[in-house]
């Protein structure tokens, strides 16, 4: 065979990789129901922890507290630092039908985009706990309602909105986690360094911290902290047969300087969670320091900033499943799930961790 044989070869192998590489179909699997994990491991860090090493493509299997065990020398490791709201809250139609909302994100002019279950119009008024109200201004495409909040006839900015959610709200549980929120959730779902109020969802890698590993982290380790408030579209499936044609749903985030500083040197980098890795990412292409991140990796986009990855096993068809594709390969990362799910690993939000390193 010529070399330009091989050559011609090697290009129709790669282009029809590339072509299984954005059909969205190509990172579906099947997750025995009892897998998915309803609670977390306690204590936090005795969740199990899979060892993916890019160099070998072997893997090992461990626990979240050997993790300080695996993790290259000399990284930098950053953590997203944002906190939980209690964005579930329930209520009526001044007509008596009862409804939910889902608080997503605050916009401008102190209105919030949310979830509503319960047929509603412009300008209806929803009766919630304490006397809060809420006024529908804008019914959206994609399906959120755009309303304001008031209070005693007082409009409330986001401030004020949270600390009414700390007393009547719940904890926004993923839709997969077949149970109502509890108290415990209200400390389960939150992580341990959480500081800035914004999420509709936990970065969830960060969740198998307990503090004694946190401290043994930071002790070893140096360690940074950014903001990336999640949304409610992390748990939105790709509807789109080619994935490049995805439109990826934006949330705002946040980098401290001495952050940016990091990002901008040639230190190796671990993130932990997708979110923290999305975050790094979208800096390192647009350089702005807060913003909205609407950033999509996957192996046709893959990152050019961070270099290993702490993070949970993810839903089928999500950009997360694609995003960990990105690290590894679309074909490494169904066998690394399938091996997961042969050893009985927990998955989601409240399940098992992954390192890829």
């Amino acid at each position: 065979m010529t070399l330009q044989m091989k050559i011609k070869r090697a290009m129709k192998k790669q282009n029809s990789q590339n072509n299984i590489d954005i059909k969205r179909d190509s990172y579906d699997y099947n997750l025995p129901k009892e897998l998915i994990a309803n609670s977390p491991a306690k204590p936090a860090d005795s969740a199990r922890l899979l060892i993916y090493n890019r160099a070998t493509k072997e893997i090992e299997h461990t626990t979240f507290n050997r993790l300080l065990d695996y993790i290259p020398e000399g990284v930098d490791i950053f953590l997203n630092d944002t906190k939980v709201i209690k964005a579930r809250i329930f209520g009526k139609k001044s007509s008596g039908g009862k409804v939910e909302l889902l608080i997503i994100k605050p916009l401008a002019n102190s209105n919030f985009t949310v979830m509503i279950k319960g047929k509603v119009k412009v300008d209806t008024l929803l009766e919630l706990d304490k006397g809060l109200i809420a006024k529908v201004q804008k019914l959206n495409i994609d399906g959120s309602r755009e309303v304001k909040f008031y209070k005693d006839e007082k409009l409330l900015n986001f401030e004020e909105l949270i600390d009414i959610l700390e007393d009547i709200g719940h904890i926004p549980l993923p839709p997969y986690i077949n149970r109502e929120d509890r108290e415990s959730d209200e400390r389960d779902y939150q992580t341990l360094f959480a500081k800035s109020a914004g999420s509709v969802a936990a970065p969830t890698a960060s969740l198998h911290f307990t503090h004694k590993l946190l401290n043994e982290l930071k002790s070893k380790f140096n360690t940074h902290f950014l903001t990336l408030h999640v949304g409610a579209g992390t748990f939105k499936s790709v509807e789109v047969d080619n994935i490049l044609e995805h439109s990826m749903h934006s949330e705002y985030y946040s980098i401290p300087k001495e952050s940016q500083t990091v990002i901008d040197s040639e230190a190796k980098i671990l993130a932990v969670g997708t979110t923290a890795t999305r975050t790094i990412e979208y800096y390192a292409r647009v350089k702005k320091a807060s913003g909205e991140c609407n950033l999509f990796l996957h192996p046709n986009n893959k990152p050019i900033r961070v270099d290993y990855l702490l993070t949970n096993f993810h839903l089928p068809k999500s950009t997360l499943i694609m995003l960990v594709s990105a690290f590894i390969g679309r074909d490494e990362t169904l066998r690394v799930y399938n091996e997961a799910i042969k050893k009985r690993y927990r998955f989601y939000s409240y399940g098992d961790a992954m390192l890829i390193t």
